[in-house]
């Protein structure tokens, strides 16, 4: 993996892409919200995985929720609440109940420009295509207040 030019990271493989997700899952509190931005098959379940390795959750456990639209998994210092908004409006997110899930763990929202309305708090990750295996991930932490 390589740092680029403009802060983004270059991953190789979607081990490398789950790395960058676990440093980040170590990091995070109770209440810490994650918005994945990135096309079909950019690494945004990949990134998930190293999130729950982060917070102590076997990764293998992470699959998509595009059909369940939220998994939960536990096991590790903290919950990781995994929600997929592929296949819903953005009227729909709201009857999810989003934010009391995120009150008490992680939530990681797959496909967020999906979200009804911004949330200044949250971590932006935007995943992209880089050529073959490779992937550019740029993370926007939330504005800090002050």
């Amino acid at each position: 993996m390589t740092r680029v030019a403009d802060d983004a990271i270059l991953t190789q493989s979607d081990a490398e892409t789950e790395a960058i997700g676990a440093q980040l899952g170590a990091r995070l509190g109770a209440g810490a919200r994650v918005l994945l931005y990135g096309e079909l098959g950019a690494g945004k379940t990949a990134f998930v995985r190293g999130l729950a390795q982060g917070l102590g959750i076997d990764p293998d456990d992470v699959s998509s929720p595009t059909f369940t639209l939220v998994q939960e998994y536990r096991g590790g210092r903290l919950p990781l609440f995994h929600v997929d908004l592929y296949r819903l409006a953005s009227g729909e997110v709201d009857d999810l109940g989003l934010d009391a899930l995120a009150a008490d763990g992680v939530l990681a929202i797959e496909w967020a420009e999906r979200l009804p309305r911004p949330d200044a708090g949250a971590i932006r990750v935007r995943l992209e295509h880089a050529g073959h295996d490779q992937r550019r991930i740029a993370i926007d932490p939330p504005p800090t207040a002050g």
